[in-house]
Parts: C-alpha cells; structure tokens; sequence
C-alpha cells in the first residue's frame, strides 16, 4: 500500500464502530476526496483507491495529508492505494492488501465508487450553425462583431453568466469520434466496475453488518450533452447495477443508493468541451444562484451513512438545491 496510518481506537465519540471503514474508488479529488474528508470527520476509518500520475500527486498528497492528520487526532486509521480500480487483478490484489490493512475484525461500512475515467468525443462530425445573437447586436449599435465577443470572453470568463449567447461557442474534437470500444471502456470504469468491488468485497466477507454502497450520476443520465453520450451510458449503466445490487444483496444488510448531483465544477467536468456553458446555464438555472459543490454531496453521502437511514435502498437521490425542477432562468 502507498500510504497508510495506523489503526488506533475510534477517539471521536460518535459516528461508526472502530473496525468499520469507508473505501472510496476515485479518492483524490471532487467527490471522492470530499467524501473522505468527511467521513474522516465523522469519526469513519478510510481507505482512498485511485489512479495518478506521479506529477500529479505534488496536488493530491496535500489533501491526503490533511485527512492523515485529521484521523491520526481522532485515533482512525487511513490508508492509501494508487492502484488501477479496473482491471480484474489489480482490483483482487488490492482488495487482499485492504483485507491485511484492516484486521481481521475490520470490515467496510462504507463503498463510494466515484471513478472518474472515460471518453469525452462525439458520435458524428458537428454541424455548427452559426449564432445570431452576437453579430445582430453589433451591427444594432454599429461596432465590430469580433470585438464584441472579445469582450463578452472576457466578462464571462469573470463571472457574468448571462452572456453565454454572445461568447464564443465551444469547439469539440473533429479527428475522431466514439466507437464502440471508447463504449465499452467508459462503461466498465464508470459503471459496471462497481459489480466486480461489490461481489469481490462480499466473497471474502469484508462487508459490514450494515453496508451501504454509493454510485455518482448527473443530469447527463436523461440529458443529451454534446461529448457526453460515453459517459451517460455509463451512468445509466451504474444506475441500473445499483438497482440490482440493492434488491440481491439486500438480505445481507446492504444498501445501495445513486447520488444526482447538480453540475459541480470538478476536474472530470472541466473535461468535458464546453463545461463552462453547462456551469453558467447551471447558475442561472438552480434557485441557490450557485454551483453544487463536492462538500454538499459528501454531506449527503454521510447522511445516508448512519443508522437513521438504513431503510433507504435502491434510490436515486438528487443533490442539487433544486436545479433539476427548477423551470426559470435569472
């Protein structure tokens, strides 16, 4: 394992027994990172699987320290893996590593799969028309079109949402497009990856008396995203194994549940082409007047964590501050 505390005694005084732990895939940043930190807070022992570059964990190691420090104060133990969640061997040796990290008492309470890994490319070559709005305007008050979106970048760039019709429109890659095997991978790491955790956890007994098992959705799962089509079969793929998880492994006390968050600013949205239209439509659209933020579905994901909500299985649960129904626009 890459990086581990030890095991101490559950110091905080509330929140989970001293041998349950939380393992989160896709721990080092947005939502798994979050997720973490606060069950780290809320007293959970944890354990982080991701897959990095080396250059990037001169950013990542920061937050793995904090949540290091954070559960050596509260007696928790915390470890770490960069390790490929995906593949079928890589997923059995980390799993036998975890098993030896915990104890043979340690069992996991909670499992987030929050895998971030997939293709965003069209379907078919995009016929763009031309916007209107922007061109019309400049010749209403007799100045250069050009100039005009120049300037429109520039203020959306700092903030002012309600220019997203005038700014320059988003350009998506014209080389290639998805296939059928850009399909097939983004669909096992984003979402039937989570039935091989599963079942690979309950064979060897690693599962809590109580577990309860969290997979990510968005809006994509029902929405058509221009580059997203990959990745919104994944989701609807997670939520449908999610389903099933929830009703064959009920009777041995698991749950299973998806979270809808509203659009968040993490690094896997900033890869889609043209996610700064999605974030300023998403502002001006949610009654909250702002982004939903990785801490706002960390605390949900605690939430459905404790005793109080074991009777909740087999749900998609939107976390969204309304976005989802909202019907206006500021």
């Amino acid at each position: 394992m890459e990086g581990e505390i030890e095991l101490g005694t559950n110091e905080s005084g509330a929140g989970f027994p001293s041998n349950e732990w939380g393992l989160i895939l896709g721990g080092s940043s947005g939502f798994g990172l979050a997720t973490a930190k606060r069950l780290v807070r809320g007293g959970l022992n944890m354990l982080i699987v991701h897959r990095d570059r080396r250059g990037a964990m001169k950013d990542i190691q920061p937050h793995f320290d904090e949540i290091a420090k954070e559960a050596e104060e509260r007696g928790l133990g915390f470890h770490t893996w960069n390790a490929d969640a995906i593949a079928a061997d890589k997923r059995s040796e980390t799993i036998d590593q975890i098993a030896e990290a915990i104890g043979p008492d340690g069992k996991v309470r909670v499992l987030l799969h929050s895998i971030a890994f997939g293709n965003l490319k069209l379907i078919a070559p995009e016929k763009v028309e031309a916007r209107t709005a922007g061109p019309e305007l400049a010749k209403r008050l007799g100045v250069d079109a050009e100039k005009l979106t120049e300037i429109a970048d520039e203020l959306f760039e700092a903030g002012e949402d309600g220019l997203h019709p005038l700014v320059t429109q988003p350009k998506y890659p014209d080389t290639s497009y998805l296939d059928e095997e850009d399909f097939g991978r983004t669909i096992l790491a984003m979402g039937t990856s989570l039935l091989g955790w599963t079942q690979e956890l309950f064979s060897k007994g690693l599962f809590a008396p109580d577990t309860r098992i969290f997979g990510m959705t968005s809006e994509g799962n029902e929405v058509a995203w221009k580059g997203y089509a990959a990745v919104s079969a994944a989701k609807v793929s997670l939520e449908s194994l999610a389903r099933s998880i929830a009703i064959e492994f009920a009777p041995y006390g698991v749950r299973c549940n998806i979270i809808q968050a509203g659009v968040t600013d993490t690094p896997a949205l900033r890869a889609i082409p043209g996610s700064d239209q999605l974030k300023s439509q998403a502002r001006l659209r949610n009654p909250g007047g702002r982004l939903t933020t990785p801490e706002d579905i960390a605390g949900v994901i605690y939430l459905l964590s404790q005793d109080e909500a074991s009777w909740i299985n087999g749900e998609l649960i939107r976390v969204d501050g309304g976005e989802h129904i909202s019907g206006s626009t500021k």
